[in-house]
């Protein structure tokens, strides 16, 4: 499974964007689908995860209240709204497909296919 992301790019303090990852095979539609982010010098981290039907998303603390997780299975597409955004949101944003239908954890390991990244900077 190959995962292309796009949609980051800069923007203000309290701006939105929007980040879509398109995976190559259906396979993707049967196994929960993750954002994570890492930011310079420090570890990835998890973002945002959502199940295989679209339901049961859950989220870092840190993006609580301003980032939203969907996907469109027709489409083998995931999606992170993020609203509200801060400097501390500046990093490079993965896309990753989980081994199980529904997230277990928010683990690097439970993850097995990843998109290239994609940037994303905000500014204060």
């Amino acid at each position: 499974v190959q995962l292309q992301a796009s949609g980051g790019g800069s923007v203000q303090a309290g701006g939105s964007l929007r980040l879509s990852c398109t995976a190559s095979r259906r396979t993707a539609s049967n196994n929960a689908m993750a954002w994570f982010r890492q930011a310079p010098g420090k570890e990835r981290e998890f973002v945002a995860a959502i199940n295989w039907r679209g339901g049961s998303p859950s989220y870092a603390d840190s993006v609580k209240g301003r980032f939203t997780i969907s996907r469109d299975n027709a489409k083998n597409t995931v999606y992170l709204q993020m609203d509200s955004l801060k400097s501390d949101d500046t990093a490079v944003y993965y896309c990753a497909v989980s081994l199980w239908p529904a997230a277990r954890s928010q683990a690097r390991d439970e993850y097995r296919y990843w998109g290239q990244g994609t940037q994303v900077t905000v500014s204060s």
